[in-house]
């Protein structure tokens, strides 16, 4: 990982203008809504497999992309082939390496242990991104601790039932198995947005929509392949789920969610997401990466027509607390 961060304006991108940083902050909260919303689609398509989910989804993504690429298709023009490279990283990285090997993970070691494991990328994120920064871009560890320290007791409080039930259970193969795909996820997130926000702040000429758009139009074919092979296996394994439809069981509805989620979760999302990078520091970018926890505990809430617990009670007010002391800390050196 390049530890260099520098940009054609440094000082101002390293600290943002009051009025900057209220905008990105709010940009990564509607990408975390936005976000929470891809946990919503294994609930309510529980008849489908994660490849067909995860690629279903960025299928879907880079289909919404193609009429707005040709609405940016003169700033898209204006990419390098160093650009489009990059794009397509990002796209492997952050979408489906992410997406497929924390779908695996949940698959061979359950839900507790994976959603853990991604919770602690707050707390990762802003680790990695400061020890990667120099000068200007690097903020003291007395300024992030409290923080991190905050956003870390709220993720184990949130996890604290889950985690408890799953040392309770045997399968040790099957766990040390989703650990190492969760840990592989949770390493590709990281990546994604360091090297996503040191690529935004290096090129300043460029919009987040164009950025967005360029990631979407990289991820089409490789989801388009994706998808296809992901069909021809349920049919050549003789998947009875998939034996009247090739679409599975419920058809209109697989695809009406994978629309939604495609636009909103991938192509929505990700413009908000590089708002809030361009407009934040990367140390409190990953800080805020928080919201999408909180939007997915209260998509799954609604779904499970529950009330939180206590443990997750106490969580979601240390993650919120974590971030309110985070934004403060990190906006005090203007």
């Amino acid at each position: 990982m390049s530890s260099s961060s520098a940009t054609p304006d440094a000082a101002s991108a390293a600290t943002p203008h009051p009025q900057h940083l209220t905008l990105g902050i709010g940009a990564a909260l509607g990408a975390g809504l936005m976000w929470g919303l891809v946990f919503v689609a294994p609930l309510l398509l529980p008849d489908y497999p994660a490849t067909l989910l995860s690629f279903g989804r960025y299928f879907a993504f880079g289909l919404v992309t193609l009429p707005i690429a040709w609405w940016q298709r003169k700033a898209l023009r204006q990419l390098t082939r160093a650009d489009w490279w990059l794009a397509t990283k990002l796209s492997i990285v952050g979408n489906f390496i992410y997406y497929l090997t924390l779908s695996a993970a949940i698959q061979l070691a359950g839900a507790p242990l994976p959603t853990l494991i991604i919770g602690t990328l707050p707390v990762v994120i802003a680790v990695v991104s400061n020890l990667g920064s120099h000068g200007e871009h690097r903020f003291s560890w007395a300024r992030l601790v409290p923080s991190l320290v905050l956003i870390a007791g709220g993720l184990l409080c949130v996890n604290a039932d889950q985690v408890a039930r799953l040392q309770a259970e045997g399968a040790l193969t099957a766990y040390l198995g989703g650990a190492a795909l969760a840990i592989v996820a949770n390493a590709a997130w990281t990546w994604y947005p360091i090297h996503n926000a040191r690529w935004l702040n290096a090129h300043r000429q460029h919009t987040s929509t164009t950025w967005a758009t360029a990631q979407g139009i990289t991820t089409l074919p490789i989801a388009a392949v994706g998808l296809a092979l992901s069909l021809l296996w349920l049919r050549l394994t003789g998947d009875p789920r998939f034996a009247q439809s090739l679409s599975g069981p419920e058809p209109l509805k697989f695809w009406l969610l994978m629309t939604v989620i495609g636009f909103c979760a991938s192509w929505l999302g990700t413009m908000l997401w590089n708002i809030a990078s361009k407009n934040t520091p990367t140390a409190l970018t990953g800080q805020l990466i928080v919201f999408e926890t909180l939007a997915a505990l209260a998509y799954a809430y609604l779904v499970y027509q529950r009330s939180p617990s206590g443990f997750e009670i106490a969580g979601i007010v240390l993650l919120v607390l974590g971030v309110i002391v985070g934004v403060r800390a990190l906006a005090s050196r203007q």
